[in-house]
């Protein structure tokens, strides 16, 4: 059976290129604000870091971290995770930039050869909640984690002016897991059955997804022999920041055209694959 979407093979490759990265920042390189509004880069790569550690502990080593109250909601759940974030973060101050890459470096390898060892088709620790999902495979939870991996490294070149992640192996991937958030954003979006709309992302690194309404709910394919209803077309740039919140719809401007019927098109907008 197939992978719907591989990524297990492409984390040494992203991490080679973290560790790469950061031994070529400047000292003030690391105190550059970043388009993750209250973190600088030395406090994104600290948040990698503490990603590594959570996945190896909670996942691997089964070690519980229990709230300190019942989660009963998915912003309660956003709550807690962007306190966790925060506190790892403000105790990450205390570690020099040089000590962070080292570690980033050795539990890197642990966290890849984990990813490896899981079972694609086996259901996954944690669901992609903003996918809509209660119960996830691993192949889909572990390419969420790429997507997290790829975004923080991401936000680290454009903060410091180094080339993106944008070729075609490691950003496909990327944008080709984001889209599956698109059933989830038109959930509530009624229209005709048959109704497509086609998401465009620009460049070699880009393609096409077609999303089409039937009877029950909207369906994500890579292919469609109906008319379109509304086009989305948006650069890869403008698509991992808009699509990670990192900028607004209104700042993505003339970035991102629509045609077709503007109205249905511009939901897509609003997509947000990752937990906030």
């Amino acid at each position: 059976m197939s992978i719907p979407i591989p990524t297990t093979h492409l984390f040494p490759v992203l991490d080679q290129q973290l560790i790469e990265l950061l031994k070529s920042l400047s000292k003030e390189d690391w105190y550059k604000p970043t388009i993750a509004k209250k973190w600088q880069v030395k406090d994104i790569a600290a948040h990698l870091l503490d990603g590594n550690i959570r996945t190896l502990s909670l996942s691997r080593d089964k070690h519980q971290l229990q709230p300190g109250k019942p989660i009963n909601s998915y912003e309660e759940l956003v709550n807690y995770l962007n306190e966790l974030n925060a506190a790892w973060v403000q105790a990450s101050k205390r570690m020099s930039p040089e000590l962070i890459t080292e570690l980033l470096a050795t539990t890197g390898k642990q966290f890849c050869d984990y990813i490896a060892s899981l079972y694609p088709f086996e259901d996954a620790i944690f669901s992609v909640a903003w996918a809509g999902e209660s119960v996830s495979k691993n192949w889909f939870h572990v390419a969420r984690e790429y997507t997290e991996k790829f975004i923080h490294q991401q936000q680290i070149r454009d903060a410091v002016g180094k080339p993106g992640l944008f070729s075609r192996e490691l950003f496909y991937p990327f944008i080709d897991t984001f889209m599956c958030g698109l059933p989830h954003t038109y959930r509530d979006v009624q229209a005709a059955d048959g109704t497509v709309i086609c998401m465009h992302v620009t460049t070699n690194a880009g393609g096409y997804w077609y999303l089409t309404r039937n009877k029950v709910q909207w369906q994500l394919t890579k292919e469609t022999d109906k008319d379109i209803a509304a086009t989305v077309t948006i650069d890869p740039d403008t698509a991992w920041k808009l699509f990670s919140k990192g900028i607004t719809a209104v700042e993505a401007g003339t970035n991102v055209q629509l045609s077709g019927d503007i109205v249905l098109g511009t939901v897509a907008l609003q997509m947000v694959s990752v937990m906030a």
